[in-house]
């Protein structure tokens, strides 16, 4: 068994589902105590129970990541069950309609900024007190492929994941001296259910798909997941302000 991790608190958001979700067996498998933290309380359970059946260590908390309570209850939960703080993995996000800009509404462009943005930055603040005081901490932020170029999504989500890659860079800079390491992990098409209940718009979706041509085969949720493993363990201990592509080569073409 690797042991890597032994020890170590993770928090990983999105973990009931998709690639946090293969995050989160992935740390629990290497030795971490893994806080599960996710707004579907039936997914966040079931990994909880696979960990805790593989003799792992696990904890929930089921809330909108993108309200200081959450974030706050998430910290909390992860410090006084596992002792510390080593390792935060900002992962939960949602996909926008494949909307341009003169459509997009207020309602989505809020919505999709605050999950897939605001929450990251509240938990990423509210972490690194104890990151810090820990001396060996990593956050990996998932961005996207949509943060490497335009045509990959929607406004809101572009933005969104543009604004994730500004929040590593940024974060690492600041505490790069300070035994904190800050990277980012940008997915391509991945098998997840990320787009099963979002409904798109037709004329963005439309322009979108001109250059999807470049996607390639779509991963495997464990194999972003492994990426995200390996920026957070100490394979990576000089590597601090990088992002990541997990895209089989798209952001290359």
């Amino acid at each position: 068994m690797n042991t890597e991790f032994e020890g170590r608190g993770v928090v990983v958001t999105g973990a009931g589902s998709g690639i946090g979700r293969a995050a989160a067996l992935r740390f629990a498998s290497r030795g971490a105590r893994v806080l599960i933290a996710d707004i579907n309380p039936v997914g966040a359970e079931a990994v909880a129970q696979q960990i805790e059946a593989s003799g792992g260590t696990a904890r929930t908390v089921i809330g909108d990541l993108s309200d200081q309570r959450t974030v706050d209850e998430v910290v909390t939960t992860a410090v006084e069950s596992f002792g510390h703080l080593s390792v935060l993995v900002n992962n939960a996000g949602i996909m926008d309609s494949m909307t341009g800009t003169a459509d997009v509404s207020d309602a989505e462009w809020e919505r999709v900024i605050r999950i897939n943005l605001t929450a990251p930055f509240l938990l990423t603040r509210a972490a690194l007190p104890h990151l810090l005081a820990h001396g060996n901490g990593a956050i990996v932020n998932t961005a996207s492929e949509a943060a490497l170029r335009g045509s990959a999504a929607g406004t809101a989500y572009t933005v969104s994941k543009h604004g994730i890659i500004g929040l590593t860079k940024s974060t690492a800079v600041m505490y790069r001296d300070r035994g904190v390491r800050v990277n980012a992990i940008a997915p391509g098409g991945t098998q997840t259910s990320i787009t099963d209940t979002v409904t798109l718009d037709d004329d963005g979706a439309s322009v979108v798909g001109r250059y999807q041509e470049n996607v390639g085969r779509l991963a495997a949720a464990e194999e972003v997941a492994a990426a995200t493993v390996f920026l957070a363990s100490d394979a990576a201990s000089n590597i601090s302000g990088a992002v990541l592509p997990v895209d089989n080569g798209w952001s290359a073409v």
